[in-house]
Parts: C-alpha cells; sequence; structure tokens
C-alpha cells in the first residue's frame, strides 16, 4: 500500500526518532518507518509505536528506583502476553523459507511469529528496559509434548537461580523446573553460548549464524 507522507506521520517520526528507552536507546528512524508501511501497509508503524508506548509506561513505573521482585514478575508476565498476542505462523508460510528469526520491528509489522521470534521480541523488550542481558537467555529447547523443536526465553534473577520461562505456549511466566515438558538444548544471549547442565559458557553467540543474522538486520533497520 502507498505510504502518505502527512502531517501527522511527520509528528510520529520525530517522536519515535528521539525515543530513548531504559539503558538503550530505541529508534525508528524514517526510512524504517517508510519501509514497514510500504511493505506491510499504514498500519504497520502504529504497531511499533505501541510498543515503543509499552516499554515507556513499564520504564515510568520504574524511574528513580530498582525495580522491585513483583514489579520484576509483573513486567515478565505483561511482555510475555504482549508478544504472545502477535498471531502465530510456520517460517515457510510468513517468509517462505523453513527457518528464519525475525526482528521485533519484522515481527510487529507483519503481524506473525514463530516461536524464535516471540523469543526474540521479548529479549529485546526486557533488554531495554534495563533488564542486564547477563540475566537473559534465549534458550533452544525440545517441547516433548509435540515432539519438536522450540525456543523460549528464560529470566534468571541470580547466575544460579532456576529460571523463568517466557513461552508462547503459555500465558503464565514459570520456573524452569516446572516445564517438565520442555528439555533445554542450548541457551545464549548477547555474548554466550552456553550447554544444558554446565554453569560456564561454552562458546559465543556469534557463532549462531541466525542470530548473526539477525543483528546484521536490526543493524541495517536503525540505519534506514
Amino acid at each position: 500500500m502507498q505510504f502518505i507522507f502527512n502531517l501527522r506521520w511527520a509528528v510520529l517520526l520525530a517522536v519515535l526518532c528521539t525515543a530513548v528507552i531504559a539503558a538503550e536507546v530505541v529508534e525508528f528512524p524514517p526510512g524504517l518507518l517508510r519501509y514497514v508501511a510500504t511493505r506491510w501497509g499504514r498500519d504497520a508503524p502504529e504497531r511499533l509505536i505501541d510498543w515503543r508506548n509499552e516499554l515507556r509506561q513499564h520504564n515510568a513505573k520504574q524511574r528513580g528506583a530498582a525495580p522491585s521482585t513483583s514489579e520484576t514478575m509483573r513486567d515478565l508476565e505483561d511482555f510475555n502476553w504482549y508478544w504472545n498476542k502477535v498471531r502465530y505462523y510456520t517460517d515457510g508460510r510468513h517468509w517462505g523459507v523453513p527457518d528464519y528469526w525475525a526482528t521485533p520491528v519484522e515481527t510487529l509489522a507483519s503481524e506473525g511469529a514463530d516461536c524464535e521470534d516471540y523469543a526474540i521480541g521479548k529479549y529485546f523488550s526486557l533488554k531495554a528496559m534495563g533488564v542486564p542481558v547477563q540475566n537473559l537467555r534465549i534458550t533452544y529447547v525440545r517441547a516433548l509434548r509435540w515432539n519438536e523443536a522450540h525456543m523460549v526465553l528464560a529470566y534468571y534473577p541470580t547466575p544460579d537461580a532456576d529460571p523463568y520461562i517466557l513461552d508462547n505456549l503459555s500465558r503464565s511466566v514459570s520456573r524452569a523446573s516446572e516445564r517438565t515438558d520442555l528439555v533445554p538444548v542450548y541457551s545464549f544471549n548477547d555474548e554466550d553460548l552456553w550447554l544444558p547442565g554446565v554453569s560456564a559458557a561454552g562458546g559465543k553467540s556469534s557463532q549462531i549464524r541466525l542470530w548473526r543474522d539477525l543483528l546484521d538486520k536490526m543493524e541495517k533497520e536503525r540505519a534506514m
């Protein structure tokens, strides 16, 4: 659909391009908004704005003080549900390839996701709110109920804690020890890669080709 640049969009662009969220700057440059509107329709930029507003609302509640345990749990629950509301599609149907890791912008703009995309969206949401990446791990698992590969986000309150699992298959956030239907295969964050049962990192996340591709796409989005 043809993008129509008018005063309304100009105001939105000005707001978005100066958005600062917690520890990170979240930018939606004009070229990116024009691109998503052209590719996925004029409503696509609104979905990015909604995400930005959701992050701002959560950050405003925490301003001036570290979040309490109960506030952190509410954040986990809220963002688990926020991303789970995106419609599920297989990569083959949505992107025309067997395996594709979408950026949060692509997921929201296209209104479609699979398990990797949900986990990625939650990871970058919590990271943008200032949650240290050391507390977050995108985790590749085997879902025993369906006997297939699956991906979730794990939040570790402390390095050795039983993590909380944010899963698109569940609205609630539960401890990993309660999710006996999931068998971990490996996990990673911005820096490191872990194997199950090993406390020390066993490599770097840059070893994962699809993760490298994802970060490259996000750099290109920021440069639009």
